[in-house]
């Protein structure tokens, strides 16, 4: 499975963060980025265009204005998806951590993130 940028700088970050994780994890609703087993925290690295980030600050997650009848049903289905799975999830136990890859431009709240997912006990 080929592993974009985004995904992977924080793979990175999480690894330095002395965290280790597994990989698309099967077996858990839509396959998390990455999956932490024994402390049951998944994070998912979303591309903000992808699943239409809605942080205004953010010009990659606004709606294209074009071709817009194909998009915007397209879009629509990928962040529907999304939500499901996370509240799947959810049900199941796990806790979700959504890293948007815009946020990814601040290295430091992006690990203060991951340490607040780890801090919290269920």
């Amino acid at each position: 499975m080929p592993v974009y940028k985004p995904e992977l700088a924080v793979r990175r970050l999480v690894h330095a963060m002395g965290y280790r994780v597994r990989l698309h994890k099967t077996g858990l609703p839509n396959k998390p980025d990455m999956a932490f087993a024994g402390r049951r925290k998944v994070i998912f690295v979303h591309g903000c265009f992808w699943l239409g980030h809605e942080d205004p600050e953010c010009i990659d997650g606004r709606m294209p204005k074009s071709n817009l009848d194909y998009r915007r049903p397209k879009l629509d289905r990928s962040k529907h998806r999304d939500a499901a799975s996370c509240s799947a999830l959810a049900q199941l136990g796990w806790e979700v951590l959504i890293v948007w890859e815009s946020e990814l431009k601040d290295t430091n709240e992006v690990q203060a993130k991951v340490r607040r997912l780890f801090d919290r006990h269920l």
